[in-house]
């Protein structure tokens, strides 16, 4: 995984579909969604931390833009 749509095309294969409207919201729900899978052993270690860090690096730019 390399972006937020990557992230967002992996979570919509265990039938994950987000969107609220709001871009930081968005970006706080799929990071609670990828725990969630991470807890339940749904999801690798690597993949977690991957998009973990991807979606707080978006989170923070996009915070700064406002």
């Amino acid at each position: 995984m390399k972006n937020v749509y990557e992230i967002q095309q992996f979570l919509k294969k265990f039938g994950t579909f987000i969107y609220v409207g709001d871009r930081v919201a968005d970006l706080e729900l799929m990071e609670a969604e990828l725990t969630e899978l991470y807890q339940s052993q749904l999801v690798d270690v690597k993949d977690y931390q991957t998009a973990i860090m991807i979606l707080r690096h978006e989170i923070q730019m996009t915070k700064k833009k406002d």
